[in-house]
């Protein structure tokens, strides 16, 4: 009597564990994002794996890195542009006071 024990206790709603390599049936009872574990996923570690029949060109490569530029260049004047535009209301701001 009086005597406590520690542990864990298991939720009896809880279904057992589906087995490797079988991919259990949602029940009607399972509630929404609730996730199965149906196995061991194996990678190649720290390797970007790239397919050999690649398309990926020097070329398009070049392409891309191109468009990334534009776009680099696009949003650094889009920057300049709110900072002109930030100096000007507070300049107007400070002209008001």
């Amino acid at each position: 009597i009086g005597e406590k024990r520690l542990g864990t206790s298991k939720d009896a709603r809880d279904p057992p564990p589906p087995k490797e390599g079988k991919i259990p049936k949602p029940q009607a009872e399972d509630e929404e994002g609730y996730v199965y574990e149906v196995g061991e996923i194996v990678t190649t570690g720290d390797v970007d794996v790239v397919e050999e029949e690649s398309h990926f060109t020097s070329e398009s490569a070049q392409i891309l890195i191109g468009e990334r530029m534009g776009c680099n260049r696009d949003l650094e004047n889009i920057k300049e542009n709110i900072n002109d535009v930030q100096q000007k209301m507070i300049i107007d701001v400070l002209g008001r006071i």
